[in-house]
């Protein structure tokens, strides 16, 4: 499997925001929404810190 856990940084560490993401989309208001294989959804307003795609990692920060 190809999925990524993404992570939003929060209180200087990182806490898992959701599990098995598949799909990544940047909004054009600053919103990013992410999608996991089983169809949940966040959207929130964020950027990406850090990426990794061996480890199937991303991080992303508010703002």
């Amino acid at each position: 499997m190809c999925e990524a856990t993404a992570y939003i940084i929060k209180n200087g560490g990182e806490e898992l925001l959701l599990a098995d993401v598949d799909v990544i989309e940047p909004q054009d208001d600053g919103m990013v929404r992410l999608v996991s294989i089983y169809g949940e959804q966040k959207v929130l307003k964020a950027h990406i810190k850090s990426m990794s795609l061996v480890n199937h990692r991303v991080v992303l920060a508010q703002g």
